[in-house]
């Protein structure tokens, strides 16, 4: 029971980086278009005060904003694709029904009760308007709830046989039916489980937003969920429910730490007290402290492994380690190289989690105010430097720090453990296929490697590992896996694989889906 359970947690996980995955690079462009039509950005270039230009910038905002005003929308389906085994597209389907009766349902009850808030005093008793609906905000809860009771629906009922006069309604239409269903009784006691659920993540919030420390403690945590896959989970958890904070900005609450950013970083803007007020306070749990790791650290820590390499295995090496870096601070995987030492010294991941929350404390002294979730050079720029009263600089030096600490203090553990990191190994991998991206030629070599198609169960992938269920995990091959550019493979439980491609997987994915259909 146990196993199923962090199975279902880490496939959770995974799904919630559907809704990210577009929120991140919305997010970059609603906040360039944000940064280029405020006042402050205009009086230091005139150009962008040209009214064409600034209706055009202003339209793209706009048009951008769509994906923040629906983001339980978003989690609905992004939950329900991920969680369904079978028949996503009628999981998807059925979790916009469920939300749309979950919100109504919640604002039938308030009416009935009495409930229902005047619309100026809606924020403060958690209600708002959802779609056109005055409903309790529950916000992406709602959603994963949706979501979840429509995967859940679809595996049990898409196949289900009704009786001959209502046939019509079996399968795939009786998974519709019983969404809305049962989200009724579900909307009914949803005020009374939210009001619970909702005091117990106030009651965490003070030690995951504690200042100047929660932030140590949720990077640390972070890191040290990543094994797992469930540090997703604690991300969602703070940038969208009580866990991250409700903050008081202009008299209207704003629930986890990404949507008051989204408001003080898009809306308010530089000017607005609420952002030397706020934004040191909840950017190190996003951008600026994920900056941290993929513009400082992940660099010292492939600088410390390139100069301990054997110096005959330096220039091999030396591609291996580029490549993982450059992934990290162009795209914010950092699982490549926190998988090259994750398994093979668990003591240098150790320090590594410890030293992580150690060192992000600094930037709420400091006061660095750099917005948004991602944490790449691009981030830096456009948040960073574009922007007025973010103390980047502070970030900067922060970041120094980080990567000396990091560089010294591996360069000595890697040698004293003599830790087999890259260029470290009796064998070094060959990355040569990754490189030219023969897709092909490394889906065979997977496939080979795992026992041949016989032995693969179920194949699933996330940001940076293929996660495949097999029948028997003794008849693996490893060399092969290492010599299909593989930076790690591991086994989370009994007959279940992780192998690690970093910003190749999903590519690798489609090949090894396309030759086991063969």
């Amino acid at each position: 029971m146990w196993e199923r359970f962090k199975d279902q947690i880490q496939v959770f996980g995974r799904s919630l980086l559907l809704p990210i995955g577009i929120m991140a690079p919305v997010g970059m462009l609603m906040g360039l278009m944000g940064a280029f039509t405020q006042g402050y950005m205009i009086e230091q270039f005139p150009f962008l005060g040209n009214e064409t230009l600034q209706l055009i910038l202003s339209s793209i905002q706009q048009i951008s904003s769509i994906i923040f005003d629906n983001i339980p929308i978003l989690f609905a389906m992004g939950v329900a694709y991920g969680m369904a085994k079978h028949e996503k597209g009628i999981a998807v389907f059925s979790s916009i029904i469920s939300y749309l009766v979950l919100l109504m349902t919640m604002h039938v009850y308030l009416t009935a009760t009495g409930n229902l808030a005047d619309p100026e005093a809606m924020g403060e008793v958690g209600q708002g308007v959802v779609l056109g609906i005055q409903t309790i905000r529950v916000d992406a809860a709602g959603g994963i709830i949706s979501g979840l009771l429509a995967a859940k629906l679809t595996d049990r009922f898409y196949r289900v046989q009704l009786p001959l006069a209502f046939a019509f309604f079996s399968g795939k239409k009786s998974v519709l039916i019983l969404s809305f269903l049962f989200t009724i009784p579900i909307g009914l006691l949803l005020p009374f489980i939210w009001g619970i659920f909702t005091r117990i993540l106030i009651a965490m919030s003070p030690l995951l937003m504690n200042q100047p420390f929660g932030a140590g403690l949720y990077a640390l945590l972070n890191r040290a969920l990543i094994p797992l896959g469930l540090h997703h989970v604690l991300s969602a958890m703070v940038r969208f429910t009580e866990a991250g904070g409700v903050w008081m900005i202009d008299g209207e609450s704003y629930v986890g730490i990404l949507n008051a950013m989204n408001h003080v970083l898009f809306d308010l803007g530089p000017s607005h007290e609420s952002w030397g007020r706020i934004m040191p306070q909840i950017t190190p749990y996003l951008a600026s402290g994920q900056m941290l790791t993929t513009l400082f650290r992940i660099p010292a820590i492939g600088l410390a492994m390139y100069h301990t390499a054997y110096k005959q295995n330096k220039q091999i090496a030396k591609g291996i380690i580029l490549t993982v870096v450059l992934t990290a601070f162009l795209g914010n995987i950092t699982e490549p190289m926190e998988f090259s030492f994750m398994f093979i010294s668990p003591i240098l991941y150790i320090v590594y989690i410890i030293l992580a929350g150690i060192t992000v404390i600094p930037l709420s002294l400091l006061n660095v105010s750099i917005g948004y979730i991602r944490g790449t050079i691009f981030d830096f720029g456009i948040f960073g430097l574009l922007y007025e009263n973010t103390n980047w600089i502070n970030l900067v030096l922060v970041g120094i720090v980080n990567f000396v600490i990091f560089y010294f203090v591996f360069r000595y553990l890697i040698i004293k453990l003599d830790a087999k990191t890259p260029g470290r190994e009796d064998v070094n991998r060959d990355v040569t296929l990754l490189n030219e991206k023969r897709y092909g030629e490394i889906a065979q070599l997977v496939a080979e490697g795992l026992g041949g198609k016989e032995n693969i169960v179920e194949i699933d992938n996330c940001v940076s590992r293929l996660r495949i269920d097999l029948k028997d995990q003794k008849i693996i091959d490893g060399e092969k896996l290492k010599d299909a550019g593989a930076s790690g493979v591991f086994f989370p439980k009994k007959n279940h694989i992780h192998i690690v491609f970093g910003p190749h997987v999903e590519f690798v994915r489609n090949e090894l889906d396309d030759y086991l259909a063969k």
